[in-house]
């Protein structure tokens, strides 16, 4: 019976990793105008997509109970520090439900350097919905999604993807 239930394991967990390997990363299309947001940041002032026009953008979905989306942010820290003088700006968008005081004391306990917004339905539909965090787009200086990242990605990832933008 061990046996059984062992081997029904397994195969449930190789059919889900075949899920997760083969989940479609949204349904924005990769060189599409992003969509235009507006949300509040942690002190409740307004922020637009506007405010970051001629930027390059890492745009990442996350939330503060979320493994992965923790073990991404000193990567993006780190690229906030070499890269905002050239014209990247990473943003986080939270998905916290607990609101803007619970993840303002989740920055700065963590000590994230870049900027982090509350997100709200609106913003995760016109990005294609949120099935799956964290959910990273990489915006280009015209505005348009270049890159997509469903899921934990490293530094050098997203560092191989903003050079080129940057030169432009």
């Amino acid at each position: 019976m061990k046996k059984k239930a062992l081997h029904f394991i397994a195969i449930f967990a190789l059919c889900s990793l075949i899920g997760v390997l083969a989940a479609d990363e949204g349904s924005v299309p990769v060189k599409t105008k992003a969509p235009a947001w507006k949300l509040q940041d942690l002190d409740g002032n307004s922020v637009s997509s506007e405010d970051f026009k001629g930027k390059v953008v890492i745009l990442d979905f996350w939330a503060t109970w979320c493994g992965p989306c923790r073990a991404e942010i000193p990567g993006l820290d780190e690229l906030q520090t070499e890269y905002q003088k050239r014209g990247l700006a990473v943003i986080g968008v939270s998905l916290d439900e607990g609101g803007a005081d619970a993840v303002k004391a989740f920055v700065a306990k963590t000590g994230m350097n870049y900027r982090v917004l509350m997100g709200d339905e609106k913003v995760q539909q016109d990005f294609g919905g949120m099935d799956a965090i964290p959910m990273t787009f990489v915006i280009d200086r015209q505005g348009n999604i270049v890159g997509q990242h469903l899921g934990l990605t490293e530094k050098s990832e997203f560092e191989a993807e903003i050079k080129p933008l940057l030169a432009d």
